[in-house]
């Protein structure tokens, strides 16, 4: 695949590697991630759910399997933890206690999981810990007096009640688990989101010509090439009904040749945004080269054949200055989008059409 090279390949130098990147995440940055990546797992939950800050009662970030209005609903916890290095039992007790003091009140059912989340992952020590249910519980009661009992709730201690023992006895520390930076990097590539807090540039765009989009001209072209045939017959003495009765050949034909693969270009820009920028990125664009363009399309011209040329030539210098897609568009796009606009009916080549 041919591909075009961006002026962000030539001016920037090595990029800083995304797990890099996450160790310099505020700690609410590190939650807003966490909340994206679970956005993407939409065939896994219904509904994701931040909390974070004090009153979150052992809860960051919820991704609910059910509905949380019901009662007795299934939900995983994902505990964020932003700390310059991996995490280490000393720092997890109290997270431990938290979430077994508040399902002891029934204040939320037990998650189905429960998943530590860290950039710099889980220490050797932490990691055995998750592994053995036994050590977590025969761990909690030992530091509980000493690490958990005042710090679950501001000013008041909570003591080890026999119920309260009991229930750390029966419950089941197999819920206990972690998730791997990396893999939450790899799945949060398709969220629109992901360049903004990684960078690294766009990825490379196919490039378009009459071989590579579709010779039949399909429903969804309908308006603006309705709207060239009329404009074509502005500038004609044969009037045309179809594309294909304009000569091949003539400048109109020539010029619908240029026209078609300009709008599958921005139509190709609107779907690379899609996949890659965050939403609205593409419509900013639309409005920037609208707003380059607008005062032509209200003036007068010739016929509507020269306006459409006019307007056309206008939108390939119109600067687009701080939108994302600056790095990957070219002139094509920008015309493309003209033909766009038309398309949606936001400006006419013919008027009173």
């Amino acid at each position: 695949m041919r591909s075009y090279v961006t002026s962000f390949k030539v001016n920037h130098g090595r990029n800083i590697l995304p797990i890099k990147r996450m160790e310099v995440f505020s700690a609410e940055e590190w939650e807003i991630f966490i909340e994206e990546w679970l956005e993407i797992k939409k065939s896994q939950y219904l509904e994701v759910e931040r909390f974070g800050g004090a009153g979150d009662k052992g809860r960051d970030v919820a991704a609910y399997i059910s509905d949380p209005k019901v009662a007795d609903y299934d939900w995983d916890c994902f505990q964020c933890k932003h700390y310059d290095r991996p995490l280490m039992p000393a720092q997890m007790w109290i997270e431990f206690g938290k979430i077994i003091y508040y399902t002891f009140l029934k204040e939320y059912p037990v998650p189905k999981k429960y998943f530590f989340i860290a950039p710099k992952g889980c220490g050797t020590s932490f990691t055995k810990l998750l592994q053995n249910g036994s050590d977590i519980k025969t761990g909690l009661l030992a530091h509980w007096e000493k690490d958990i009992s005042e710090s679950i709730t501001s000013g008041h201690k909570i003591g080890l009640a026999p119920e309260l023992t009991a229930y750390i006895n029966a419950f089941d520390y197999s819920i206990f688990d972690r998730v791997q930076p990396k893999t939450i990097i790899e799945e949060h590539k398709p969220h629109p989101n992901h360049l903004t807090w990684f960078g690294g540039g766009l990825p490379d765009r196919e490039m378009l010509d009459e071989t590579t989009i579709a010779a039949e001209i399909g429903s969804e072209e309908s308006q603006y090439v309705n709207q060239l045939i009329k404009a074509y017959n502005s500038d004609s003495p044969t009037e045309f009904s179809s594309i294909t009765e304009i000569a091949k050949g003539s400048n109109h034909y020539r010029h619908f040749t240029r026209a078609r693969i300009s709008f599958h270009h921005a139509e190709q820009l609107r779907n690379f945004s899609r996949d890659n920028l965050p939403n609205g990125t593409f419509e900013s664009f639309q409005t920037e080269v609208l707003d380059g363009i607008i005062n032509l399309v209200e003036s007068a011209h010739v016929n509507s054949f020269e306006k459409v040329k006019a307007i056309e030539n206008q939108s390939a210098i119109v600067p687009i200055t701080s939108n994302a897609l600056r790095e990957v568009t070219n002139t094509k796009d920008k015309t493309g989008v003209c033909h766009q606009l038309c398309n949606d009916k936001k400006i006419n080549w013919v008027e009173n059409d």
